[in-house]
């Protein structure tokens, strides 16, 4: 009965979780396949703006991965009061984030870009992009830290709801701007800035209505702000880690040609689309994980590990099996273009075989954000790139180029990059200093 229990639990949590997280990398399939058809350079602009934008955005992640467990254990504590409070500093701490990046960003947009060292053709489309864009980051971080303080109140429902109706407004916005009015790339970023801050304003009626229930105050509180601040700088580096070896390898496919960076957009883009979706299960780890320490139970914590990365890896498997299937069609559907769908095929099959180790990665990563291990996580983060830069450097200086360097490219990403990830935190699971219980 109590295996039952658990895996209900894991699915009430993790399968709204997957809807909502698939919401998001849907935006940018959405941006892909529309701007993709307006030709090579600009689906390549939109591969630099998004590697920008992602990494932005990847850094301040921490505002959701912070809020939900302290959210949680307060939670797990029978204090609801104080967690709701706790993700609303998380909401007043993205505002003033989201503020400072979206004017700063807009003034280096330029240099930024300038960065990738890419054509000029294709900087100037990566320009128009950003330059828009930097405006939906308050309300991206904002949507961050609301989703964290509604899944460490155990509700991934909510977010569900309100990340269908951003889809769809963003793909409805995005299609009458780019090609009812004409503004070509420009049309895709104020479709989904425009589809990001509705998205604020729903979950800001949705934690109005909750800040009521439990008599949690909605104000400015400067320590609160402050703890949750402090609480996200180690996940704070431990992202930056992430981020350097995503850079690192858009600079590389930069390196091969415009095809070829085209083509990693297509790929990383179905990568993140599956990784949004085997994130669901480091969700509900995360959220139980919380609960479960600020209740003081530590069995029930390691049963979730256990049961959680079991289903990662079997969700790895079928997910890498409808990768792998659909290979041979991913590119059309993105670009209509033969020989760039023929280019990108060799990587999407390194990228399915991949997935069952993804999958267990992110689950691994979730338990260890619900436990509130994040030192450990901001360490591993930079042990993780001691293997992989040096294979990037090799790859740069060979350039190989065609189907078999960017082949060549997923399997540095993966063989390498994803495998130390497994190492560290597997590692680190089998220990049970990360084990520390109370609210």
């Amino acid at each position: 009965m109590a295996a039952q229990t658990l895996n209900r639990d894991i699915l009430r949590l993790a399968v709204p979780a997957l809807g909502a997280l698939i919401a998001e990398p849907l935006f940018l399939i959405v941006d892909a396949a529309l701007v993709g058809h307006l030709g090579v350079a600009p689906l390549a602009g939109l591969g630099i703006a998004a590697a920008v934008l992602q990494t932005i955005v990847g850094l301040m992640v921490f505002l959701a991965y912070s809020t939900t467990p302290a959210v949680a254990r307060r939670f797990g504590a029978g204090d609801s009061s104080s967690a709701v409070s706790a993700g609303i500093d998380g909401l007043w701490l993205a505002l003033g984030l989201g503020a400072v990046l979206a004017i700063a960003g807009s003034l280096l947009t330029e240099p930024l870009v300038a960065l990738f060292g890419a054509e000029s053709v294709v900087a100037e489309q990566a320009e128009t992009y950003l330059r828009l864009s930097m405006w939906g980051l308050p309300a991206m971080l904002i949507v961050f830290a609301a989703t964290g303080l509604l899944r460490g109140m155990q509700d991934t429902v909510t977010p569900l709801w309100i990340a269908g109706i951003g889809f769809a407004l963003n793909a409805l916005l995005n299609w009458l701007f780019i090609y009812g009015f004409g503004w070509g790339i420009a049309g895709s970023a104020a479709g989904t800035v425009v589809a990001q801050w509705a998205m604020v304003g729903a979950y800001a009626w949705v934690i109005a209505r909750l800040a009521r229930t439990h008599a949690a105050s909605i104000g400015f509180r400067r320590e609160g702000v402050r703890g949750s601040a402090r609480s996200g700088g180690w996940l704070f580096l431990r992202t930056v880690s992430l981020r350097l070896a995503f850079l690192a390898t858009v600079v590389v496919a930069t390196s091969l040609g415009t095809p070829e960076l085209a083509g990693w957009q297509v790929a990383f883009t179905i990568f993140s689309t599956a990784a949004f979706a085997l994130d669901a299960l480091a969700i509900a780890a995360q959220a139980l994980i919380g609960r479960g320490l600020g209740a003081g139970d530590q069995p029930f914590v390691r049963r979730v590990l256990g049961r959680t990365v079991a289903w990662g890896a079997w969700f790895g498997v079928i997910v890498g099996a409808g990768i792998a299937a659909g290979s041979g069609v991913i590119g059309l559907l993105f670009t209509g273009d033969p020989a760039l769908a023929a280019l990108i095929q060799p990587t999407l099959l390194v990228l399915a075989v991949a997935q069952p180790v993804c999958g267990i990665v992110f689950v691994l990563d979730g338990v260890l954000m619900g436990a509130g291990d994040v030192r450990y996580l901001a360490i591993a983060g930079g042990l993780n790139l001691v293997p992989y830069v040096p294979s990037l450097v090799v790859l740069w200086l060979v350039r190989p180029v065609g189907a078999a360097g960017l082949a060549w490219l997923s399997a540095c990403f993966f063989g390498v990059y994803m495998l130390a990830r497994l190492g560290t935190l597997g590692w680190r699971v089998r220990q049970p200093a990360w084990l520390t219980a109370g609210s």
